[in-house]
């Protein structure tokens, strides 16, 4: 796979961009300070840009709400890739608003960044955000989600086309060769392209599969949990609750489908689908409401976000592994994709190996027995 190559090219890149900065930082002491509020926005730093010869890099996650990851692995995975680095780093959120976001890339420019890195909320703010800091002279990295339209100079993210053939392929085996099945989708965020891509992946293995019927398909805007319940509820009274499956974008959504099936006795029955390998996500495949989950390694991706924000702040081109094509801006953007795994109960300890979550949390309580019973 490419990402086995992409690791190995990683390695070289990592240590000639620690040689650089031991030998920049020459009787300098590297002191590493991080600090966040309550919001879930905070900034971080780590020696200076004279030390590391890399500048300032500022990362602007998106909120707090689309998924628990941004905060609780995103956010301490890339401080510690760039602390590892040994370079001076900000990290804020968004908290969900467009207009925040802006507001913090305008003080992020003006405070000298030279790499800014976004996840954006939708892509025409994203690209906006991303002009201005090219015309500032500032390098732009797209993390996680693909600005369409935008100008980043890299892209890192998992592939997002492949974590939607995991899902489709993962409620395939969930609903076992029934020989007729009526499935309904609850898609992520129309403005974000993840949740396209993710969406067009899974169509393209169940639509193809004999016996599935799709009966319903409705997106969640800006992947809210609490309107998913809703948006489902009334996706399950409109099919008379004849439904078989759910493919459902994320474990967050995947809960609200969750939800409306105990509300109707159903839940267990019908196979849902999830992403992100919550702490909530597992502990529902261990209790049998929800199938499937994919894991992306915060670790790994926050460590190629680390590795690309280096080499554009030294001058250098990132090492990348792939394109993704943005046809709102005509462009193949180069790009590195990693490779999601599929994770059910008989995985579940490829999660805990990585140290995506803790075995001690996931199998807290009533789920302590459920975790003996499935051997984690």
């Amino acid at each position: 796979m490419p990402a086995t190559t992409y690791s190995e090219a990683i390695f070289v890149n990592r240590t000639s961009a620690l040689l650089v900065a031991t030998v920049l930082g020459a009787g300098l002491t590297l002191s590493a300070c991080s600090s966040s509020s309550d919001s879930g926005s905070g900034d971080g730093s780590s020696g200076s840009a004279e030390a590391s010869g890399a500048g300032k890099i500022g990362v602007i996650l998106p909120d707090t709400k689309s998924s628990v990851r941004w905060e609780s692995k995103d956010r301490p995975a890339l401080e510690a890739a760039f602390k590892e680095a040994g370079v001076e780093y900000t990290i804020q959120n968004a908290e969900g608003s467009a207009d925040t976001m802006t507001t913090i890339a305008d003080g992020m420019i003006a405070d000298g960044v030279t790499v800014l890195a976004i996840v954006n909320l939708d892509s025409d703010s994203g690209a906006a955000i991303q002009q201005k800091a090219a015309s500032q002279g500032v390098k732009t990295i797209d993390y996680d989600r693909l600005t369409l339209g935008g100008s980043a100079d890299v892209y890192i993210s998992f592939d997002n086309t492949v974590v939607g053939e995991l899902q489709g392929q993962g409620l395939v085996d969930c609903l076992g060769g029934r020989p007729a099945a009526n499935v309904v989708f609850l898609n992520g965020s129309p403005t974000d392209n993840n949740a396209t891509l993710f969406s067009s992946g899974a169509h393209s293995v169940i639509d193809g599969t004999p016996g599935i019927t799709i009966v319903g398909e409705q997106a969640v805007p800006d992947w809210d949990n609490d309107e998913a319940v809703t948006i489902f509820e009334q996706m399950y009274t409109a099919a008379d609750g004849r439904i078989d499956g759910v493919y459902a974008a994320n474990d967050g959504l995947a809960g609200s489908v969750i939800s409306i099936l105990e509300k109707n006795q159903r839940a267990g029955q019908v196979p849902v689908t999830g992403q992100d390998a919550t702490v909530e996500g597992l502990q529902n495949i261990l209790a049998g409401t929800q199938c499937m989950s994919v894991y992306k390694s915060a670790t790994e991706e926050a460590g190629a976000l680390a590795e690309a924000a280096i080499a554009l702040a030294n001058g250098q081109e990132p090492e990348t592994n792939n394109t993704s094509r943005d046809d709102q801006g005509g462009r193949d953007v180069p790009s590195v994709l990693l490779t999601p795994k599929s994770i059910t109960k008989e995985n579940m300890n490829v999660v805990f190996d990585d140290g995506g979550q803790s075995k001690e949390e996931v199998c807290a309580g009533q789920f302590a027995a459920m975790c003996t019973e499935a051997g984690v």
